[in-house]
């Protein structure tokens, strides 16, 4: 692949040897985007556990203080009891057999969904479409709750969801590229320290093994763990 002039310029400012504190890296973040859009600002968080044991598959939530920058569409599966609450909290669609059926057929254009859990027994069945993109409700993640309207403002403010991969990495959307360095800098602690409070207590060695920062189209940039308390 043929790489810019931009993109060598900016790969120069990095010292791929180097580790940078938290606040270096939020401001060196935006001084090396290439991207002409508003491009996301990524954590990439490697951590000493293993994915394959249930207690060491790292799942949870974190609420951003800055939020994602993203505008989040909402599906809230519910009673029609608790159709008017989602509603009001700004959930983009809520239903329950309309909602199943469009699913079953192969329609996922949300980010996140939501379900009461008098109707996890119905929904059960669209594990097979959800499950693979994430979607699929889940009490770990706070997506299955009977505060549907609360569940909904949480991701409409900033509330991100965040998982382990089969290798142990967390990858996670912090914010955007707009943010100012304080900004981003924030909310990257604040998923680490939530990252940290979750540490199994099987976990063998090293937890949090490295952290990088990375833009969209942007180099990598390595973060000393001390700067940010772990």
């Amino acid at each position: 692949m043929k790489i810019t002039k931009k993109r060598k310029a900016v790969d120069g400012k990095v010292d791929k040897t180097k580790f940078y504190s938290i606040d270096n890296a939020a401001a060196l973040v935006k001084e090396v985007n290439t991207a002409k859009f508003n491009a996301s600002v990524d954590l990439h968080v490697r951590l000493g556990v293993d994915p394959r044991k249930a207690d060491q598959a790292i799942r949870g939530t974190v609420s951003l203080p800055h939020g994602s920058g993203k505008t989040k569409t909402v599906l809230v599966l519910t009673t029609p009891d608790k159709e008017e609450e989602a509603k009001a909290a700004g959930a983009d669609f809520v239903g329950l057999d309309e909602y199943i059926e469009k699913i079953e057929k192969g329609w996922t254009d949300v980010d996140v969904v939501v379900a009461s859990p008098n109707v996890m027994a119905k929904i059960a069945r669209l594990g097979r479409v959800l499950g693979p993109r994430n979607l699929m409700p889940n009490p770990k993640s706070g997506t299955v709750t009977p505060e549907v309207g609360k569940a909904v403002e949480e991701v409409k403010k900033g509330k991100i969801a965040f998982r382990v991969d089969k290798f142990g990495i967390v990858h996670a959307s912090i914010g955007k590229i707009s943010f100012t360095p304080q900004q981003i800098k924030e909310n990257a602690v604040e998923l680490i320290s939530a990252l940290v409070k979750m540490k199994p207590s099987t976990a063998k060695g090293t937890y949090m093994k490295s952290i990088f920062m990375v833009s969209t189209m942007g180099p990598g940039i390595k973060i000393d763990n001390n700067s940010v308390g772990v």
